[in-house]
Order: structure tokens, then C-alpha cells, then sequence
């Protein structure tokens, strides 16, 4: 965090903003408004050009704007001491050169190419970000809590190990996760997002491991300004609407300034999926002509395909006694008739290639968009006390509630015995002959839907103080706050069926007057139970499904108390420069609580929820220096020392520096040592779980589990090293060129980490005695399997890649002469070289490039801006190369090798990219007694490009790096006073 005064001087109007920009070259970001990682330094006085030192250590120039500038408070009305955080550095000098690469998004990107109303969907473009949470990828998170969650991912390490800061502090969390929902800040404020990619823990603490994403908001506005937008989808589905109002005033001549806004935001839901995409049929199959030494692939890769062993009313999949499986295909249509079903040209277990294989039709009733509603309140007060001093205090109230389609229910093996009178009645009691029972398969039709309701508030209040005083001779500056936050959270899973009453309903006989009933209300005729009839659509009573399923829930609260101090100052020079010095010390303070009713907490096929209860604390202090060396040489190290309540001590370092031989190139690098203390999820976690499927790698049968994760008390920190090598390359020659490379490699040691259930299924496999004992038969009969995990320290996490950025814009008049406007360039990617997950037990597969369970090879952004005086056109686009759907398979078609549960071969195994094309259109209003107004439309995907299709059940698309809903626009307007 750098502190800088803001000099006096009068705000430019925006013409004047424009041609002044135009005399020099800039570095921008895409939207063409702000520079690409530039470090914010005070506007200059009127008549000067204002270069600012960017964090690459390039000079760079306020760009061109095509709307008015906020009416910020003028140094009329402030007091000179208005203080201005900047990413990257604790010093309070804007002209140390930062040896960690930073980026930033300017408001006017941001209100040019942002995609929706989420901030976070346009920071989620940024190469640098890979895996992050969405509330499109967490339909599924139906016990975890995160369903609706916007979390940022730096480098596919996982949100928790990416730190989310406001103005340099920070963001109270939205789930015992630690992880920051990005829609709980004041997006209408921000006026700037700065991302440093690299280890920052000795400068920010905890969770820094990937980097830090500083989102700085403009407190010293004035004026009033109204934003109001809707969108929809090329369907026709998917609306939204979306309306925000901010304003600011100051009082007692300056001293005193007033903060206010509030945002309010719906989403229509898309409950199923009538895209064509998604009805590809494309599966991953067991080989049926593999044999060992033969070379054929151990798997296929099959199209026109579906699930066979659950049909929406039911398919046996088994009979035993009489004649062994001679039952095995018939399945129930409407009002219970009973019809043979064809398996097709090749059938597993599970899955059925042709034949009757679209009759499942699973893939069309999962969710594609969550239904939300989201609102938030910000307010701040600052006052100038003495001329040393600023106090302050803020506060802000989210709350937002999404709703999922988590789709159909699913029950691979339900037992049904011979005798049950459904059964008797639908096949006929010869049909039954010795039979002793059957294994029924459903999605049961006649149920409602399986639903996600997870509605939350997050509240902040911050109290501090920050201003500039001589220390030394020289300036130095100061800030203090302390801030409290806290989460409360209702998660709810509505349809979730009771296993222990499924296996009542299930066991029906009929009574002595020749009634159906359950054959525990024989003895018990007071409990309740309705018998079920699985044997069809159209034959369920609603008593029954009011008798099997409920709506399990959990109330979560998380605390936080977090206080800290920071001084920045020049004590004295060398020979070759000013040195400077920051310290400062901080202690945080998390807790979690909850509730949950005791008939919730088991029994249950999915949502079986406890409360999860856990605190601890920490407290640390650091040291940071910024010191010249020689001409175009500097050195910048930090240190912390963090003691953690439950893991003990640790130190965390970072080393750097730049050198700058000519003023047309500068080179960096940096070395850090970060560390990760597990989270409250992490250590106390009581235990939540989830439904889902494996594959058997022995047979190829798919199997249907309960998956339950508890926490782990005994978990240690996590340890990484960081390098980030590179250049800025800012050629006179060509204004308004700019370049940055980057090399970076993390390694982290003792990563807390957890194995999933394919992957328990599969290290068991192989031998690993560890997996096998979490791993059990479902003694109800409702899934095949149960498999219990908790996480903890596993060997090594290790990625590395390079980071390119590169811009250019000029005047429109280089190449028309009697043009006007700006025209801006801007690309950015990044390539992943390599992500290793080593477990320690025997195998390691790089997934760089795995488009599901890594990040890809490469994640690229482009943009280009016209801007003009009263209007703008930015083309965007976007996508992510091709890749594999799995690493761990080997492809190949012939000369196959021996069988290896960890690589096993497949003859098809890649997997296309994507390219979107995006554009916006901005147009400024001459409108009069109205500051500013502008018209905006925003166009996403504009080619209706499909997303990445994957060879799964259910939806067959990638939610991470795809856009689900085709193309998309967005329109509104903005109005400022």
C-alpha cells in the first residue's frame, strides 16, 4: 500500500483531459481509459503533463476519457491531505519502482467492457485468474455452502489462496471458507482494481500465496450519479435487471466528506437446458474390446450416447433369484405400462450407446442460471481532526440469496423385493416367479426437482484514521483501523429424500384388507410412512413424496476482527537515494458458529449438515524497505512474523528488485517465501456431503456415492517459494508502445489439499490402504458406495508459466489526418507451463492443459477501443486453447499399454477451446443541467459461439472457461449530477 498526498490543483475538464493525454504515450488497459499497470499518483497541476513511475516502472500518462471525470472534492475543497492507496508496496513514495508485476482495470474499463452487472465476471477475463468460483460452476456445491459465490482463483491455486483487499484491508469473508464473495463490495465506487500476481504474504499476510486483488474505491467523490441496465439472452431467457445510485458531499469547508450508495441486482433462473449443445451424447465408456496385451485403449470416447441404468420411471437393472437378470431392461412409462429397452449398439452398466438412449434425458434438467437477488449499502464518513489527521469510518450491508436447479433425482439401486405388490401388479406374479427382488434405476419424474437455496448477508464496519506528518526531515505517512465483519448464512436443500424412510416407502405390502401399505406400519400405524411406487410417471402418490423428502438446512456465522497499523517513512539517504521504511503490525481474530436441527443432521441422501464451530488467532508484524543501489538499481525486501493461535510461528520474506539501464527497458524479479495457515472450513469442519458418481476402474461401472468431508484439527500451515522474472520494454521510438514478460514459478510444500472421490476410488486401487478405509458400502442400499475425506498436507503443489501484456494506443490522427479520438491496443495472456498436484503417493500428472481439472495452456484477452469525444467502441476477444479433458489419460488408438489406473489410455482425449467476441458501445448525451449522461450497450459472445463440450453426463458443457447461454446484451443507461 502506497500513501501519497494529492497536490493542489484544479480537475481538467474532460477535453482538456483528452488533449493532454494526447501529447504523450500511455500505457493502457483495454478499455483505452486508464493505464495498464500504472500505479495512481495525484493529477497533475493545470498546464503540466503528469508522468507517474508504474508499478512496471514505465512512465506513463492520464489517458483519454469519454465521459466528464467524477467530481472528486477539488483542492479548493480538500485539505491537502487526502491520502491514495496503491497496490503492490506498504512504502509511501508513488516513485519506487515495484519489482512485482501489478495490473489494474480502470472505472472506465470497467464501465466500458464489463460483461454483466457482477464486477467480478470482468475480472475473471484477466488471464492471470483460472478456476475461480461462479455462481454458474457451483450449481452442484449443494452442500458446501459456496452455491452463488463470486471467488476470484489467481493461477488455478484455489480462492483461498488468494487475498481480496479493499483499499488495502482486508474483505470480511461469505463463507467458513475464508473466501470473499466479490459482489459484497460497492462495485459503483470502484474506481480502480489492481492485481499483483506474486507471493505477497510478508506484505499482506495470509492467503497471499497466489498474489492479491486490491480493489480501491473512490472516497472522496462528489456528486450524484445513477446507473440503471437490463440484460437478456439470445433465447430469450436469462433476464436481469440492475440499478445502483452513489453520491458524496463535503461539509465544513473540506474537511469533512459523506459517502453513500446502494446497488440492487435480480436474475431471472434458467431451470433446464434447451441448448442443442447439449445433447452431444458424447461419454467416456469402458472399452468393451480391451483385453490385456492387445493393444486397444482401456476407454472410449463415444457419441450418441446416454444413461441407461435411471430412467425417469425407473429401469430394473438386476433381478435375483428364478432366472438371474432376466428382468434386467424392462422399464415404466407413463401410468406405469411396462416397455423393453434397447441398449443399443454397445452398453456398460451405465451408459448405452444408441438404442433407446435418450430416453434418460438427464442433461436437459440440471440448471443452466441461478435465480438471484442480490443488494447492497455502503456508507463512509471521514473528517480532517488536525492536519496530521484523518478519521474515518465505513459501513456496508450485502445480502443476496441464488436459487438452483440442481436437477432430477437419482437412485442407481434401489432394492425392491419380489413380493412388492407395485411390482407384482405392473409385471404379473408369473413374470415374478422365484424371483426374490429387483435392482430398480430412477430419476423419479413424479418428484420435484432437487433445489439449492443458499441466501446470505455479510456485514463490515471499519473505524481508522490515516494522514502525513514530518518524520526525519521528511514526509511520512500513517494509517490505523480496526474492523469488524460478519457473515450469517442460511443454506437449504429443498427435495432431499430421507434414505431411512425411502427404505420404508420402498418396503410395501398389503394389509389384511388388501390395501398397499408400508410393512413398517403394520406394527407402527402411527409413523407416517406412505409406501412409494417406483414403477412409472403419473403413479406416485403425494403422500409418499411428502413422506420421503424434506428440506434440510444449516445457519452458518463467521466473525472476524481485524486491526492494524502501518508507518511508512524516509529515515535517511544514501549517496544513491532516499531509503524507505515501512512497519506495521496487525491481529486478526476468526470464529464460526451455526446451527442445525437435529432431524437434518443424517439420514439424508444429500445435505446431511452439521455446524461447524472453530476460531483462532493471529497476530504479525512486518518490515519493508525500499533502498536505491546505483544508477537504475534498487533493491525492496519485506519480512513478517506471524504467530498463529493454532500452527504455531512462521516467517514470511520477499526479496526484489529493478534495474533500469535505459529509460526504454526496466527489468524485475522477485523471491518470496509466502505461507497459508489452514482455514476454519479446513480444521473444524463437522461435516458436509454430497451425491455424486465414480467409476470403478477395475469393472468400468459407474457407482453412485455419498461423499462426506470433515476438517482436519492437525493440519499445518502450508509453505511456497515464488519467482517472478521479467521486463517492461517501453520503446521511444514508437510512443505509446509498452511491454511486459513475465516468468513466474510457485512451489508449495505441505499443500492442504483434499482427494475427491474418483480420485479415492482410484489411489485405493492402486494399492494405497489409506483411500480404501474411506471408502464403504451404502448400508441403506440407497448408493452403492460411501466414501468419507477430510483434507491434509500433502506433498507439493507446483505451477509455472509467463505472463505477456502489451499495449498501444495513439491518436486516431497518426493515420487520419483530420481525425480525431484515441485508439487503444491491448493484449494479454498467459501460459501455463506446468501444474503438478504430487500427492506423495507414486504418480504425478501435470494438468496444464486439463481443461477440468487444470488450468488451460493458454488464457488470452484482447480489446480494442476507439474512443472519441462523445463516444466509444471496444471490440474484446477472448477464449482459451485447446486442451485435454483429462491428463491423466493416455491417448492412443492402437499399440496400447498395459492398464494403469492412474494413466489409463483412451483413444480420445482432446478436448477444442474457446473464442468469444465481445462488443460494447458507449454514447455520451448532450443532455442539459445533467453533468454527464451516457447509453450503453453491451454484446457478449457475439458470434453465439457454443462452449467447450465435455464427454460427461448431466451438462455436457465446461461452466469454468464456457459461456452457457449464447449470446447475451446488456443496455442502460448512467447519469451523473
Amino acid at each position: 500500500m502506497v500513501i501519497t498526498e494529492r497536490p493542489k490543483g484544479r480537475i481538467m475538464s474532460a477535453s482538456q483531459a483528452v488533449r493532454k493525454t494526447l501529447l504523450a504515450f500511455t500505457i493502457l488497459s483495454g478499455g483505452g481509459s486508464s493505464a495498464a499497470w500504472a500505479q495512481t499518483t495525484p493529477d497533475a497541476p493545470q498546464g503540466q503533463v503528469s508522468h507517474v513511475k508504474s508499478a512496471k516502472g514505465t512512465p506513463t500518462q492520464r489517458s483519454p476519457q469519454i465521459k466528464a471525470p467524477s467530481r472528486s472534492r477539488s483542492d479548493n475543497e480538500a485539505s491537502g491531505r487526502e491520502v491514495l492507496t496503491v497496490t503492490g508496496t506498504h512504502i509511501a513514495n508513488s516513485r519506487i519502482k515495484s519489482p512485482t508485476p501489478v495490473s489494474s482495470l480502470s472505472a472506465q474499463e470497467i464501465r466500458n467492457q464489463s460483461p454483466t452487472n457482477n464486477l467480478a465476471d470482468l475480472v475473471n477475463q484477466l488471464p492471470q485468474f483460472a478456476g475461480s468460483v461462479t455462481p454458474q460452476n457451483s450449481t452442484l456445491a449443494l452442500s458446501s455452502g459456496l452455491a452463488g459465490i463470486n471467488a476470484l482463483n489467481l493461477r488455478n491455486l484455489g480462492p483461498v489462496r488468494s487475498l481480496v483487499l479493499l483499499d488495502g484491508r482486508r474483505v470480511p469473508a461469505s463463507a467458513i471458507t475464508g473466501i470473499v464473495d466479490i459482489n459484497t463490495l460497492p462495485q459503483q465506487l470502484v474506481k480502480r482494481v489492481d492485481v499483483v500476481t506474486g507471493g505477497a504474504s510478508a506484505q499482506y499476510g495470509s492467503d497471499a500465496v497466489a498474489g492479491v486483488t486490491n480493489f480501491i474505491l473512490d472516497k472522496t467523490y462528489t456528486g450524484l450519479k445513477v446507473d440503471a441496465d437490463s440484460g437478456i439472452s439470445n433465447h430469450g431467457d436469462g433476464q436481469n435487471e440492475h440499478a445502483a445510485i452513489a453520491g458524496g458531499f463535503g461539509f465544513a469547508g473540506g474537511k469533512g466528506h459523506v459517502l453513500l450508495s446502494g446497488d440492487y441486482a435480480h436474475q431471472d433462473g434458467i431451470f433446464s437446458i434447451d441448448r442443442g449443445w447439449n445433447r452431444n451424447g458424447d461419454r467416456i465408456v469402458a472399452n468393451p474390446a480391451y483385453a490385456a496385451g492387445n493393444g486397444q485403449p482401456y476407454y472410449i470416447r463415444v457419441g450418441d450416447a446416454g444413461t441407461n441404468n435411471a430412467l425417469p420411471g425407473g429401469i430394473i437393472n438386476a433381478s435375483t433369484g428364478g432366472v438371474t437378470n432376466a428382468l434386467r431392461g424392462l422399464y415404466f412409462g407413463q401410468g406405469g405400462n411396462v416397455n423393453r429397452y434397447n441398449y443399443g449398439t454397445l452398453s456398460t452398466s451405465s451408459v448405452s450407446v444408441g438404442g433407446d438412449q435418450a430416453l434418460a434425458n438427464n442433461n436437459v434438467n440440471l440448471g443452466l442460471q441461478p435465480e438471484s437477488d442480490r443488494k447492497n449499502l455502503y456508507g463512509r464518513l471521514s473528517y480532517d481532526v488536525a492536519p496530521w489527521m484523518t478519521l474515518y469510518g465505513e459501513g456496508s450491508y450485502n445480502q443476496s440469496e441464488y436459487i438452483y436447479n440442481a436437477g432430477p433425482q437419482y437412485l442407481s439401486s434401489i432394492a425392491i423385493k419380489g413380493t412388492n405388490p407395485y411390482l407384482v401388479d405392473a409385471l404379473g406374479a408369473a413374470a415374478l416367479k422365484n424371483v426374490t427382488g429387483v435392482t430398480v434405476g430412477t430419476t423419479a419424474l413424479d418428484m420435484p426437482y432437487r433445489q439449492i437455496d443458499n441466501y446470505r448477508t455479510v456485514q463490515r464496519y471499519t473505524f481508522g484514521g490515516e494522514g502525513n506528518f514530518t518524520m526525519f526531515g521528511r514526509r511520512a505517512s500513517w494509517t490505523a483501523y480496526a474492523q469488524y465483519g460478519v457473515m450469517h448464512s442460511h443454506e437449504q436443500i429443498n427435495n432431499v429424500m430421507n434414505t431411512a424412510k425411502i427404505a420404508n416407502a420402498t418396503d410395501a405390502v398389503r394389509n389384511s384388507a388388501g390395501q398397499i401399505v408400508c410393512r413398517s406400519s403394520l406394527t407402527d400405524p402411527g409413523n407416517g410412512c406412505a409406501p412409494i411406487d417406483w414403477l412409472g410417471t403419473g403413479v406416485m402418490s403425494q403422500a409418499a413424496i411428502g413422506y420421503v423428502l424434506g428440506n434440510p438446512w444449516r445457519e452458518q456465522r463467521f466473525q472476524e476482527i481485524v486491526s492494524g497499523v502501518n508507518l511508512s517513512t524516509t529515515p535517511f539517504a544514501t549517496w544513491a537515494g532516499d531509503v524507505n521504511v515501512a512497519v506495521g503490525g496487525e491481529y486478526r481474530d476468526e470464529r464460526a458458529s451455526g446451527y442445525v436441527p437435529t432431524e437434518y443432521q443424517k439420514g439424508w441422501s444429500v445435505g446431511n449438515y452439521l455446524p461447524t464451530f472453530g476460531n483462532y488467532n493471529v497476530k504479525e508484524a512486518y518490515l519493508e524497505t525500499a533502498v536505491p543501489l546505483a544508477r537504475g538499481l534498487a533493491f525492496n525486501g519485506a519480512v513478517r512474523a506471524t504467530d498463529y493461535s493454532t500452527s504455531g510461528y512462521v516467517t514470511t520474506w520477499k526479496i526484489g528488485g529493478t534495474w533500469q539501464p535505459v529509460r526504454d527497458i526496466l527489468f524485475r524479479a522477485t523471491q518470496s517465501h509466502d505461507i497459508r495457515a489452514p482455514n476454519i472450513n479446513e480444521l473444524y469442519n463437522a461435516g458436509t456431503s454430497q451425491t455424486t458418481t465414480v467409476l470403478d476402474p477395475a469393472t468400468g461401472k459407474t457407482n453412485t456415492v455419498l461423499s462426506t468431508t470433515t476438517g482436519n484439527p492437525n493440519l499445518k500451515p502450508e509453505t511456497a517459494n515464488t519467482t517472478v522474472v521479467g521486463a517492461v520494454i517501453t520503446p521511444r521510438y514508437v510512443p505509446g508502445l509498452a511491454l511486459s514478460i513475465d516468468w513466474f514459478h510457485t512451489k508449495i510444500k505441505h499443500a492442504i489439499q483434499q482427494f475427491y472421490p474418483q480420485s479415492i476410488v482410484d489411489e485405493c486401487y492402486q494399492g494405497y490402504t489409506t483411500f480404501c478405509s474411506a471408502i464403504r458400502p451404502d448400508p441403506s442400499g440407497t448408493r452403492d458406495l460411501l466414501i468419507s475425506a477430510s483434507p491434509f498436507n500433502f506433498a507439493k503443489l507446483e505451477t509455472s508459466g509467463i505472463d505477456i501484456d502489451a499495449s498501444y494506443t495513439f491518436p486516431l490522427r497518426r493515420i487520419l489526418r483530420d481525425a480525431g479520438g484515441a485508439f487503444t491496443i491491448h493484449g494479454q495472456a498467459s501460459n501455463y507451463l506446468k501444474y503438478v498436484s504430487d500427492s506423495g503417493m507414486g504418480y504425478v500428472v501435470d494438468t496444464a492443459g486439463d481443461i477440468t481439472n487444470g488450468p488451460p495452456k493458454w488464457i488470452y484477452r484482447f480489446s480494442a477501443t476507439y474512443s472519441a469525444e462523445s463516444y466509444s467502441i471496444t471490440a474484446v476477444a477472448r477464449g482459451i486453447s485447446a486442451g485435454n479433458y483429462s491428463n491423466s489419460y493416455v491417448q492412443c488408438t492402437t499399440t496400447c499399454g498395459a492398464y494403469n489406473a492412474n494413466y489409463p489410455s483412451i483413444n480420445n482425449n482432446r478436448v477444442p477451446g474457446n473464442f468469444y467476441f465481445d462488443m460494447n458501445f458507449t454514447y455520451k448525451l448532450p443532455v442539459r443541467n445533467v453533468g454527464a449522461m451516457q447509453l450503453f450497450l453491451n454484446v457478449t459472445n457475439l458470434g453465439n459461439a457454443p462452449p467447450i463440450l465435455l464427454p460427461t453426463s448431466g451438462l455436457e458443457a465446461d461452466s469454468t472457461y464456457s459461456n452457457l447461454l449464447g449470446r447475451t446484451y446488456r443496455g442502460g443507461v448512467r447519469m451523473e449530477f
